[in-house]
């Protein structure tokens, strides 16, 4: 058996393969609540045969949305809705699903991305948005309302309740959401805070919020079930966040009884100078993994089988994730299961899909006539 197909086991939840669908952000949610798309969409990529299926970023309260068709989970609405999302998957698929929750912070109250994209002014119909610090994601936009102690401790508060509807939704797992330039993020790249009490300045303190997030949110969620953190691991500006803090940042994570790592990077700043090609990421899973004896995920630009494979045989990862590869290719595990030489789970109605004389990449497939 190849390494890709291979099964692991976070806590009591065992996956089939080492294949994640990453989360990715829809921007088609109501008021903060799951449709009709969110039902089709979820139910597509479960039927991929990945043995992990992440839910986009949620927000946890109305202002952490990036955008106003952002997923929720702060209130009984939000919470009955994604339940039917998650219930409605479960019918028919077996891939284990996490939840990613989150705060945009500063770069909430955008645009969705076909709509340009940019920050919705208040006066437009935006909201009020919140941040270490009164900088601004882009010099010329409103700057955002820096969080004061009792604010902190509002959002620690609303992703912890986050934690205990998602147990109550029953998803396998959950990850907080700390990279791409949001809130948690934030906290912990110094481009962006410029605090000057306890959370901001030293490492060890833009370490204390997104620490005290992570432990908040621990403990609201079942012990049995694991929770993961994607970070940025670099930021890829000059004096910003770097890996050598990440990997402080893993290991006080591990000791706090994190689960796994996804290792992305970038988002906190329009000068990063990101050097994009295939596999760009996998270095910092490896170096975490590594250096933290931690579980990571590898995710950017792996699209092809062998390369997959090659990252979870070497040890640079524990799973890898694809994207907007698999929005392009929503049956790129069946693919790499028939390049590879493995078989995937898929539902009895697909069983008569495969490519002539290769009927074994279904890991069951029983198909008559008369």
């Amino acid at each position: 058996m190849t390494s890709l197909f291979s099964t692991y086991k976070f806590r009591q939840v065992l996956t089939s393969n080492r294949i994640a669908v990453s989360p990715m952000c829809q921007y088609v949610a109501k008021d903060g609540q799951a449709t009709e798309w969110h039902q089709a969409h979820y139910a597509t990529m479960a039927a991929s045969g990945a043995g992990l299926m992440f839910l986009e970023a949620s927000a946890v309260e109305p202002a952490g949305r990036i955008t106003p068709g952002d997923l929720g989970l702060w209130d009984d609405r939000t919470q009955a809705s994604l339940e039917e999302v998650v219930s409605f998957v479960r019918k028919t698929f077996d891939t284990k699903i996490v939840l990613q929750i989150g705060h945009a912070g500063r770069k909430g109250s955008s645009r969705e991305p076909w709509n340009g994209g940019q920050q919705i002014s208040k006066a437009d119909g935006g909201w009020a948005t919140f941040a270490p610090s009164a900088l601004p994601q882009i010099d010329g936009e409103e700057v955002p309302d820096a969080l004061s102690p009792e604010g902190l401790e509002r959002i620690a508060r609303a992703l912890a309740d986050s934690a205990r509807r998602a147990a109550e939704i029953g998803v396998d797992g959950l990850e907080i959401h700390a990279a791409h330039g949001y809130l948690l993020h934030e906290f912990l790249s110094p481009t962006s805070n410029r605090r000057e009490d306890i959370y901001g300045g030293a490492l060890v303190n833009r370490l204390r919020f997104p620490l005290e997030v992570f432990e908040a949110v621990r403990a609201a969620f079942p012990d049995e079930k694991p929770v993961g953190v994607k970070v940025s691991a670099t930021d890829w500006v000059e004096g910003g966040w770097h890996v050598e803090e990440t990997i402080e940042l893993g290991k006080r994570l591990k000791e706090r009884g994190a689960d796994w790592i996804t290792a992305s990077s970038g988002g906190i700043s329009p000068k990063q100078k990101i050097p994009v090609g295939p596999n760009y990421q996998a270095s910092f899973a490896e170096r975490i993994r590594r250096e933290v004896g931690i579980a990571t995920i590898a995710v950017g630009l792996i699209t092809d089988p062998h390369l997959a494979n090659q990252i979870v045989s070497s040890g640079q990862a524990d799973f890898v994730a694809l994207a907007r590869g698999m929005l392009y290719d929503p049956r790129w595990p069946w693919h790499a299961a028939f390049v590879l030489g493995e078989s995937v789970d898929a539902p009895p109605s697909y069983w008569r899909a495969p490519p002539q004389g290769h009927t074994d990449i279904f890991r069951v497939n029983k198909h008559g006539a008369r």
